[in-house]
């Protein structure tokens, strides 16, 4: 980083609630002053909570399709799942489809992931207080659990490959809305995607229609998944990360 460039840090006198738009951004904040939240929201959060929730041992993410495939060689009973531009990659046993998680699939299993946003979201923000994930799957949940914390939050959108993504940032937006009024003191960016929210939040389902990673996904025929991770509160389950690991949050 250049000496020359500006870190945003909390502010003084209260917590923050504050928005990264995409994970090219996070160099500009001093993550380890925060509890991050990693959103993804089509489709590896969505997916993770819903994993948590069914039962999932633990989850494990990893940067690199090679290293997802590392795991093989330990001869580990690990479910390997591997996802690049929406597609399972060839080899593995799934990628982050949602339908991919169900109980009968994941309980008590151990599933090492890497998937072409989220995953990367997540090791860039490694040096925070806390990571956790984030979906409209579990936004209820987590913003309470957020709310009880006497911690700045940081909420970083995965986006599309470094880009800014409509879905993450309306998904926010819901987030900061349950916390704006608790005492929360907003920088712009979460401002602007809470703005974004009260266009959506009457019919998220018709709003996000129009993203360009849902046409990416409808062009691969899997429009339920798009529909299955906009279901709001579906699951309860907070999913932490607990050394390299992501399991069950005990609140």
């Amino acid at each position: 980083m250049s000496e020359n460039t500006i870190t945003l840090t909390p502010p003084l006198g209260g917590r923050g609630a504050h928005v990264c738009l995409t994970p090219a951004l996070l160099p500009l904040f001093n993550v380890e002053d925060y509890i991050v939240v990693v959103i993804d929201i089509f489709r590896a959060t969505s997916s993770i909570c819903y994993g948590i929730e069914n039962g999932a041992e633990a989850i494990i993410p990893v940067s690199q399709v090679e290293e997802c495939a590392a795991y093989r060689e330990k001869g580990l009973d690990y479910l390997l799942a591997a996802e690049r531009d929406g597609s399972v990659v060839d080899g593995f046993d799934f990628g982050n489809s949602p339908f991919s998680y169900t109980k009968e699939k994941v309980a008590g299993k151990t599933i090492v992931l890497t998937t072409t946003n989220g995953t990367h979201a997540l090791h860039l923000s490694r040096s925070a207080k806390k990571i956790v994930i984030g979906s409209f799957l579990n936004l209820s949940a987590l913003s309470n659990w957020l709310n009880t914390q006497n911690e700045n939050v940081l909420l970083v959108c995965a986006g599309w490959k470094n880009n800014f993504n409509l879905e993450d940032t309306l998904f926010a937006g819901a987030v900061i809305e349950q916390l704006k009024d608790k005492g929360f003191l907003l920088d712009d960016a979460a401002l602007a995607a809470n703005d974004l929210f009260q266009v959506g939040k009457n019919d998220i389902n018709a709003y996000l229609k129009k993203t360009s990673h849902g046409e990416r996904l409808k062009k691969l025929g899997i429009e339920k998944d798009i529909e299955f991770c906009l279901q709001v509160d579906l699951t309860t389950a907070i999913p932490v990360l607990e050394g390299e690991r992501l399991v069950k949050l005990v609140v």
